[in-house]
């Protein structure tokens, strides 16, 4: 008999830690790690260049990835999926691999303060020099849109609040 896995997604906004929290979890759990700044980066390589082109070509590799994550969800294969949740569309998509899957899922929401994610960007900018989505405007703008997940929107939410 399969053993039932679970999903893995994100939110918290922009520099809160969700990749590092990401890779983390997948490694102490023996998960799948699927990240979309990698994929984004490998398949299309300089082609994310505003909000604009970001949302065309996640919704590229979401339609691609959606299947191959419900196989191996439904093969007994548990998922780490960093890919941004921080809208109520955004999370649809993740509760669409859950409903399809039948899998497990745990939604970590790391609460993090805007200063605290604002400072990391900062230092992230300085460790990797000039991608153009890492700026304060970005930030900005992306925090406009954030929404924290709602008991209507039904996930199995893992709190992570950080100073």
């Amino acid at each position: 008999m399969i053993e039932t896995a679970t999903l893995h997604v994100f939110c918290g906004k922009m520099g809160a830690g969700k990749s590092t929290f990401a890779r983390s979890l997948a490694a102490s759990s023996g998960a799948v790690l699927l990240s979309e700044d990698d994929l984004l980066r490998d398949l299309y390589p300089g082609g994310v260049t505003d909000l604009a082109s970001y949302v065309t070509l996640s919704g590229r590799i979401k339609q691609a990835l959606a299947g191959h994550i419900c196989a191996l969800l439904r093969h007994g294969t548990s998922v780490v999926l960093d890919f941004p949740g921080n809208t109520v569309r955004q999370r649809a998509w993740f509760r669409e691999l859950v409903d399809s899957s039948g899998a497990k899922h745990q939604l970590h929401y790391l609460n993090v303060p805007d200063a605290t994610c604002r400072q990391q960007l900062a230092q992230r900018r300085a460790t990797n020099g000039g991608d153009p989505l890492q700026d304060e405007a970005t930030f900005n703008a992306l925090l406009a849109h954030f929404t924290s997940p709602s008991p209507e929107e039904q996930f199995s939410v893992v709190l992570h609040e950080r100073n």
